[in-house]
């Protein structure tokens, strides 16, 4: 039975962040009413960003809630940048362009950052060391770790503030 609980305890740990992504992939459509291939791409740029940041400032040394939020902050904005880019590059010449064409940007612009990914960074996996202290609660043979409380935390936190954003504000009404 404990083997099933912590199954489920990761699960819903992986679900949230697969929640966080899902809902990236709502709003792009709904807003402009495009399956963007890329977007998936663009968290694992993110995730690069996080390995190479880490490394580069010798952050694997000294895991703290601040250095998680420095590195967060890093893959936040160049996603931001990278997404805009896109934006500006891709998506906007076409706006106006037949649905198809849209569809085959998007796959483009997937398989450019994939590749590019491959190209830059290499094929063989890199893994982000530990940023949080480790810390974990167990009880009858339930392990939960900071990292995973961390996860689950901050992609409720991040679904209620867009949610309250987007069905409370007058940016919010635009976007729908």
């Amino acid at each position: 039975m404990e083997v099933y609980l912590q199954q489920l305890i990761n699960g819903i740990q992986y679900g949230s962040i697969y929640a966080l992504i899902a809902v990236g992939y709502t709003m792009v459509y709904g807003v402009l009413r495009l399956i963007n291939f890329a977007h998936g791409d663009v968290y694992m740029l993110g995730a690069f960003v996080a390995y190479y940041t880490i490394i580069l400032f010798g952050l694997q040394q000294h895991p703290s809630v601040g250095n998680f939020l420095f590195v967060l902050l890093v893959c936040m904005l160049v996603c931001a940048g990278v997404g805009m880019l896109i934006e500006r590059l891709a998506y906007r010449p076409i706006r106006n362009a037949p649905r198809l064409t849209a569809l085959i940007t998007a796959i483009g612009v997937s398989l450019l950052l994939e590749n590019g990914g491959i190209v830059v960074f290499g094929a063989d996996p890199k893994y982000i060391p530990t940023m949080l202290e480790s810390g974990a609660a167990a009880q009858g043979g339930i392990y939960i770790s900071a990292g995973q409380m961390t996860m689950l935390v901050v992609s409720v936190v991040f679904m209620v503030i867009l949610r309250f954003i987007v069905m409370n504000t007058r940016f919010g009404r635009a976007m729908r």
